[in-house]
C-alpha cells in the first residue's frame, strides 16, 4: 500500500473509533483494500455509520445478517458494507456487530441513511432481527398470513416444513386523505407478462402525489436454497436468480468463489467473460429502449428494439447455445472458446446492430412528441440517488460517476492492463437522461468487445480450484450488469461448502427510487418512468 493510502486508511480508522465510544476491533477485509471494523457495542453503529456516509462520502453497499448462534460466540452478526461514492476507488469498509439473540435489536440507520430501509426491513423479516426506531414497521418479504416468530434464514429453520397459512388483516398501505384525491391500485397481476408487483397511486387528478410499491410475490428463498451446497451446485442457482442477468450474476458468484479458492482466471478467459458480460447488457439496453418507446407509444421503435434484440440473442445462441448466454461462466473461467468463426459472426452482427441502433436513435431523437413525454419526466434529483444509493445507468443519469467495471474491476477490467472503460453520465436525472444513457453505454458496450477480440490471445479457458474450498473464507464480488453493481457476499462453512450467500442486486437498491421518481410524473407518464428504470422483480424478490 502506497503511503498516502496508508495515511488515508490511518485517518479512517482514527475517525471511526473517535464515534465508537465502546471501542472497534480493525480487521482486514475480504479484499486486499477493504476494511472490517467490529463495534464492540451495538449502539455505536449509527454515529459510526453516520461517519462513513458523512465526512468520508461512502454509501451503504448492502447489509448481511448471519446466524452465528451455532459458533463459540453464540449470536447473530450483522454486517453492514460501505462503499465510497467517488469514482475510481475500489474499496469495501464492513460494519461488524453482534446480536445478543435474546434481545435480537439493533438500532435503525434509515433515517440518516435511507438507503438501509429495506435492507433492515428484510433483515427483521428473514432473521428476527429488529431494527429499533425503523420508520416503516411493515413487513417486507414475508407476505399477509406468515406466522409471526418464524424467520426463513435462521440456521434453525426448516425449509421442507410445510407452514400453516393463518389469516391477517388487509395490508397496512400508505394512505393520503384530502378532497379530490383517489387511490389507484395496479397489480399485483399485469396485463403484460412480466412478474407480480402491486402499486398503489394517491393522485389528484393525473398528477402523482405519492407511490407505495409492494414486491416479493414471487420469493424463492434462494439464500435458504443455497445453504450447505458445494461450490459447483451454488453456481447453477446463482446463475438463475434472473433470466435476463445470468452472466452478471454467475460472474458475480464465481469471483467471489474463486476469491475464496485463490485462484486467478487466466486472461483469454477473462476476455471472453468481459465480452459475455457486455452482450448482455447490450441485448437489455436496446430492449429497454424499445420498451420506453412502447410506454410512449412510439410503435416504430418498439418494433426495431425487439428486431435488434432477437438479432443479438440468436447471436447469443450460436456463441454459448443459449439466448440468455447461461452456462458459458463457471468456476474458474469459461466453458466455450471463442473461435475465428465465431469472431466474424460476432463482428458482422454489431457492425448491422450499431447501423440499425444509430438509425433508431436518430429517429427517437427528431419526434417531437416522443422527446416531450421523456423530457422532465420522472425526475430522480443527484442527492437522491446518493441518499438511495442508485446504482448503474439510474445513478448515472442523476450524475453519479459510479459504474463497477472502472470502480470494482472484474473479468478482463481487472486485466494488469486493463480495459479503459468511458463512463457515461447525464445530470438531468429524467427519463430522457436514463435512456440517453443506455444509448451512449450500448456504443461503448460495442466498441469494448471489439477491444476484447482484438486482445484475445492463446492461453487456458479454465483453471482448477482447490477440490475442497477453505473454510470460514468471506468472498466478496460487485459485478456492472446492465442495470448496476450486483453485489455478491459468500461465506464458506468449515468443510468448504456454502454457509451463507447474500446478493444485493441493482434493482432491489433502484425500487424506492422509482417510487420517488413517480411523484414528478402524471399517472399515464407511470410506464415511462417505470420502464426507464426498468428493474427485475425476480433478482429483488430471490
Amino acid at each position: 500500500m502506497a503511503k498516502g493510502a496508508r495515511r488515508a486508511e490511518g485517518a479512517l480508522i482514527d475517525a471511526l473509533r473517535a464515534r465508537a465510544a465502546g471501542g472497534v476491533e480493525v480487521a482486514a477485509g475480504p479484499r486486499a483494500a477493504d476494511l472490517t471494523v467490529r463495534l464492540a457495542r451495538v449502539d455505536d453503529l449509527p454515529a459510526v455509520a453516520a461517519e462513513l456516509t458523512g465526512p468520508r462520502a461512502m454509501a451503504l453497499a448492502t447489509l448481511v445478517a448471519t446466524d452465528e448462534t451455532a459458533t463459540p460466540d453464540g449470536a447473530f452478526a450483522v454486517r453492514y458494507l460501505f462503499e465510497p461514492t467517488a469514482a475510481g476507488v475500489d474499496r469495501f469498509v464492513t460494519l461488524l456487530v453482534a446480536v445478543d439473540p435474546a434481545h435480537p435489536e439493533v438500532p435503525s440507520i434509515t433515517r440518516t441513511i435511507p438507503a438501509a430501509n429495506w435492507h433492515e426491513r428484510e433483515m427483521r423479516d428473514l432473521f428476527g432481527i429488529v431494527p429499533l426506531g425503523h420508520p416503516d414497521p411493515r413487513p417486507l418479504v414475508v407476505h399477509d398470513g406468515w406466522p409471526a416468530d418464524c424467520f426463513p434464514l435462521r440456521k434453525s429453520f426448516d425449509p421442507a416444513q410445510r407452514l400453516a397459512h393463518l389469516e391477517a388483516p388487509e395490508f397496512p398501505h400508505v394512505v393520503a386523505e384530502g378532497e379530490g384525491l383517489f387511490e389507484i391500485p395496479v397489480g399485483p397481476i399485469h396485463a403484460g407478462i412480466i412478474e407480480p408487483g402491486h402499486f398503489r397511486f394517491t393522485s389528484a387528478g393525473e398528477r402523482v402525489l405519492h407511490l407505495d410499491a409492494r414486491l416479493f410475490f414471487t420469493h424463492r428463498g434462494m439464500e435458504k436454497r443455497m445453504e450447505g451446497l458445494t461450490a459447483a451446485e451454488g453456481l447453477v442457482v446463482a446463475e438463475r436468480i434472473c433470466g435476463i442477468c445470468s452472466v452478471a450474476h454467475g460472474l458475480g458468484y464465481a469471483e467471489a468463489v474463486e476469491q475464496i479458492g485463490g485462484v486467478e482466471v487466466g486472461e483469454r478467459a477473462r476476455l471472453i467473460r468481459t465480452i459475455a458480460l457486455e452482450l448482455e447488457r447490450l441485448y437489455n439496453h436496446i430492449g429497454d429502449i424499445g420498451n420506453v418507446c412502447a410506454g410512449a407509444a412510439f410503435h416504430y421503435g418498439t418494433a426495431t428494439g425487439a428486431r435488434l434484440k432477437e438479432s443479438l440473442q440468436q447471436l447469443n445462441e450460436r456463441l454459448t447455445g443459449h439466448r440468455f448466454l447461461r452456462n458459458l461462466v463457471v468456476l474458474g473461467g469459461v466453458a466455450f472458446d471463442l473461435p475465428m468463426a465465431l469472431q466474424d459472426d460476432l463482428a458482422a452482427t454489431l457492425g448491422e446492430t450499431l447501423a440499425g441502433f444509430d438509425s433508431l436513435v436518430a429517429r427517437m431523437e427528431a419526434n417531437p412528441s416522443l422527446v416531450d413525454r421523456l423530457d422532465t419526466t420522472g425526475l430522480l434529483s443527484h442527492r437522491a440517488a446518493l441518499d438511495l444509493a442508485v446504482a448503474g445507468v439510474a445513478a448515472r443519469a442523476s450524475g453519479v460517476d459510479r459504474d463497477a467495471r472502472r470502480d470494482h474491476p472484474h473479468a478482463a477490467f481487472a486485466l494488469p492492463e486493463p480495459l479503459a472503460l468511458n463512463v457515461i453520465t447525464r445530470t438531468e436525472g429524467d427519463t430522457m437522461a436514463r435512456v440517453m444513457v443506455r444509448v451512449g453505454e450500448v456504443r461503448e458496450s460495442i466498441r469494448l468487445i471489439g477491444e476484447c477480440v482484438r486482445r484475445l490471445a492463446p492461453g487456458p479457458l479454465r483453471v482448477d480450484l482447490p477440490e475442497v474450498l477453505p473454510g470460514g473464507r468471506i468472498g466478496l464480488a460487485a459485478i456492472e450488469s446492465p442495470r448496476g453493481a450486483a453485489v455478491h457476499w459468500l461465506r464458506t462453512d468449515s468443510g468448504g461448502r456454502i454457509e451463507r450467500y447474500h446478493l444485493r442486486s441493482p434493482s432491489y437498491a433502484n425500487w424506492p427510487a422509482v417510487a420517488l421518481a413517480a411523484e414528478s410524473a402524471i399517472v399515464p407518464d407511470f410506464p415511462l418512468v417505470n420502464k426507464s428504470f426498468e428493474l427485475c422483480y425476480s433478482c429483488t424478490d430471490r
